[in-house]
């Protein structure tokens, strides 16, 4: 190892203690602010570790850009080339050696390292870099890390390190490991707010506001600014404006940085200006972490970030536009702090940031795990809980991936890995791009495939008014020299280029590929339809432009594009909420080619409907992709099960009063819904008592189990009267349950006079309507629930109208009941209305038939 001498840091005071907790535990978390220089000191100060031995040190970047310029940084210290002591590995590209103790990589690449090698025999130590940022891979390799150090490897020690963490939270996930903290960042940064009048109420007016605030900062304030802004569109608009507003200022340079430029502009964007030259860097949360851009004292915040959302609904991604959290903010800040005294513009006011979210919500919540859930099963884990997750995945999407792959072929069905995934995982990028790849292979199209799936990989080719244009067959055109104009990115072209070679290298040879491929105009289509079988949409041809998609889902053109007229296309990609998305890149396939390629998923079926207009079932034989309905015909002869489940959608249609309900059946589901209702209120007596959910949707929602059955034989809506409701209703209760009903919430009661009188469960309370003289000698209310809930008596006059409505029928014979009886003794003067009521003979007859 060469002699090096580490610079002062606000983290060196610390490293003898980081150095101390490592000798002695396998685990760690090292807390340090930004700008303390944990990034490049750290792995430095543990080369000459004992315990490194001759093994080496990984440490995982959130970042392309920050890998790169964390290896930079660590091999200038130590006076050496990037690749010798210090190297890294990012996607597509590999700078090491056998002398390479620090591999800097990204996080799709410690994956790759751990499936190759589970034990990683020739690691030391796992570095977790600005871990706060909870990327997607970066807890799968965290969690796979655990895992071995507990099954394989009881001496592969494991650091995670960040500015901004719960860090108490990661040390018990750690086994309470022990927790280091750094002092703060080396210089003080003031903070200033926008007042809530100047606060933009719209995000197109970010661009104006943004680059008025960075002209004032750079005509007031010395140093070098950097501007964080949400994403690629609004850094074009900014760095568009400014150019207008500094055009004469040649002592100004304007930098754009994000993910998507190539290495020697991302390079010139963090390196320090010449001599009398400032520079403004407009920059996506790339710039947030981990790299030290030179020269910056100055940091203007749109407090807003860019990101990926996986809607489990739709089974698609979408980029939103969020407020940062607190933590970025704070991390944001540091940049101005890092060589000397600066100062943060926060373009939002004091009270927002108060209800700024604490912390970043970790990817694992928000994405598609399709790709962690292809390397567990790799990996041997069927369960998520099998591993130690800091947040465990969540079922919804969990299913939905495992689903997705299962279609694929990637997974059998107890979620192990097959041949075919595991080839799929190989080649270390999405599943769908993978298996579009190796289905693309077989056909004699792995160029077009491996481009394809490189062109997806990167943001559009197409800029400008190019960009209108959502067929993604012309892309692959530009991508082989067809469009050379201002149009193109030639930059990102080079990338996707140098990727498909890389892809095409890694798929396998095939002897003999399949003799027909697609038409060339289907190409794109049928290989976009490998990697998106859920996304192929059928044209409904009405004026909004919209699709039918195979996953049921609705898609549709925001404008008059081409695509829009063709009667079939697959979707890469949408944008937008709800069942009605935005389509943004499409290819057209035929029909024909759908039929070809993608037969083992047609189903062909009979069904059918209920036609409410012609009073009849109307049948047809349907050919089915998904959802997608590609040709019907009508059935002749329709089976006694079909007649049963078009009578079924009548029902539906027209609701259940189409059904011949009687005064009995309505009350046995008014007694159920009674029970159900009062179940927690009475637990003690009705907790054992298994009720189903009788409400109007359950029943119309679970019709197959209790009605259809019922319904063979029938064809007509007239011959529903022959059914019996209650009858096939009591069949869904269990004897011990139809008992307790009876017990609880009997039907009728029996009142004094003998009568059994029908209890209306219809009202609540429930009502017994009774004629008052057969309720004479009942000193209390008739109840029911084993006699703790009192029935409403309605008390009605030998005519059977209300004459009293009471829950205390004991107070009504003391303190009513005269009054009552005088009116009542006038109009029916043939009845008995005695002066002691509670003492009296219930009866339902005159005096005269009471005499005889």
């Amino acid at each position: 190892m060469p002699d090096f001498t580490l610079p002062p840091l606000p983290i060196t005071p610390t490293l003898p203690e980081l150095c101390d907790a490592l000798q002695q535990g396998n685990n760690v978390v090292l807390q340090a602010p930004p700008g303390a220089g944990k990034t490049t000191t750290v792995p430095l100060a543990l080369l000459d570790s004992p315990w490194l031995g001759k093994r080496n040190i990984i440490m995982l970047e959130p970042r392309r850009l920050a890998a790169r310029s964390a290896a930079a940084r660590m091999a200038d210290l130590l006076g050496e080339p990037v690749g010798k002591t210090v190297g890294y590995q990012i996607r597509a590209e590999r700078k090491s050696s056998a002398q390479t103790r620090i591999l800097v990589v990204t996080e799709g690449i410690l994956t790759r390292l751990l499936q190759s090698d589970p034990e990683l025999a020739a690691t030391a130590l796992v570095i977790f870099d600005e871990f706060h940022e909870r990327n997607l891979q970066g807890d799968l390799a965290l969690a796979l890390c655990l895992q071995s150090q507990e099954v394989l490897r009881d001496d592969l020690k494991l650091l995670v390190m960040s500015a901004t963490l719960d860090a108490d939270t990661v040390a018990t996930l750690l086994g309470d490991a022990p927790v280091v903290t750094s002092e703060g960042r080396a210089f003080p940064v003031e903070v200033d707010y926008l007042p809530h009048r100047e606060v933009p109420e719209d995000t197109r007016q970010l661009t104006a506001l943004v680059s008025r605030k960075i002209e004032a900062l750079m005509t007031n304030e010395e140093g070098s600014l950097l501007a964080f802004l949400p994403g690629v569109r609004e850094i074009r608009a900014v760095e568009t404006s400014l150019r207008e507003r500094l055009g004469g200022r040649t002592d100004i340079v304007i930098a754009p940085l994000y993910g998507d430029l190539n290495k020697q502009q991302q390079e010139a964007a963090i390196a320090p200006c010449a001599h009398g030259r400032r520079k403004v860097v407009l920059a996506t949360n790339v710039a947030e972490t981990s790299i030290t851009i030179e020269g910056i004292r100055l940091v203007v915040d749109a407090g807003l970030m860019r990101e990926s959302r996986f809607d489990p609904n739709s089974g698609m991604n979408r980029l939103v536009t969020t407020q940062i959290s607190q933590a970025s903010a704070t991390q944001r800040t540091g940049r101005a702090g890092r060589l000397s005294p600066g100062r943060c513009l926060r373009l939002w006011s004091e009270a927002t940031q108060r209800g700024m979210a604490a912390k970043n919500t970790p990817e694992i919540l928000l994405s598609d795990l399709a790709p962690v859930m292809l390397d567990l099963a790799q990996w041997g884990v069927t369960e998520v809980d099998e591993l130690r997750w800091l947040d465990l995945p969540p079922p919804g999407p969990t299913a939905q991936a495992r689903a997705l792959l299962q279609s694929l072929g990637a997974l059998d069905r107890e979620n192990r890995i097959t041949d075919h995934g595991h080839a799929m995982l190989r080649l270390g990028c999405h599943p769908r791009l993978a298996h579009m790849m190796l289905l693309g292979n077989r056909l004699g199209l792995a160029e077009q495939a491996c481009r394809l799936a490189a062109l997806l990989s990167e943001r559009d080719i197409f800029r400008g008014d190019l960009r209108w244009d959502r067929d993604l067959h012309k892309r692959l055109e530009a991508l082989g020299g067809s469009h050379k104009g201002s149009g193109v990115d030639q930059g990102a072209v080079h990338r996707i280029r140098q990727q498909a070679k890389i892809w095409r290298a890694q798929l396998p040879q095939i002897d003999s590929p399949r003799p027909q491929t697609p038409d060339p105009f289907d190409i794109t289509g049928v290989l976009l339809g490998y990697a998106y079988p859920d996304r192929i949409g059928k044209n409904r041809h009405d004026r909004e432009r919209r699709f039918l998609l195979s996953n049921g889902r609705g898609a549709h053109f925001s404008h008059d594009d081409e695509l829009a007229h063709v009667d079939y296309l697959v979707v890469a990609d949408l944008d937008g909420q709800g069942r009605d998305a935005r389509i943004q890149l499409a290819a057209r396939i035929s029909r024909d080619a759908l039929y070809e390629y993608f037969d083992q998923q047609i189903a062909r079926q009979t069904t059918v409907r209920w036609d409410d207009a012609a009073g009849r079932a109307v049948a047809s034989q349907q050919t089915l992709l998904g959802k997608l309905v590609l040709d019907e015909q009508p059935a002749r002869d329709l089976s006694p099960q079909l007649l049963s489940q078009a009578l079924l959608d009548a029902i539906r249609q027209r609701g259940l009063r189409t059904l011949p309900w009687t005064r009995e059946a309505e009350t046995l589901i008014e007694r159920v819904r009674f029970l159900a209702a009062h179940k927690t209120e009475f637990a003690d007596l009705l907790d054992d008592v298994m009720l189903p959910d009788w409400s109007e949707d359950a029943l119309l929602a679970s019709m197959e189990a209790w009605l259809l059955p019922h319904l063979h034989g029938l064809n007509k809506l007239e011959q529903l009267r022959q059914l019996d409701l209650k009858s096939l209703l009591l069949t869904q209760l269990d004897w011990p349950t139809q008992q307790r009903l009876d017990a609880l919430a009997p039907a009728t009661i029996q009142v004094p006079s003998g009568s059994r009188i029908a209890i209306h469960y219809n009202e609540c309370p429930p009502v017994l309507a009774v004629r008052l003289q057969e309720m004479f000698g009942l000193a209390q209310t008739p109840s029911i629930l084993n006699g703790r809930y009192p029935l409403m008596i309605h008390l009605l006059s030998p005519a059977r109208r209300p004459v009293q409505v009471t829950r205390d029928l004991a107070s009504f014979w003391a303190n009513t009941y005269h009054e009552v009886k005088k009116e009542l003794r006038i109009k029916y003067q043939k009845h008995f209305w005695p002066d002691d009521p509670a003492t009296a003979q219930a009866t339902s007859k005159t005096k005269k038939r009471m005499n005889d």
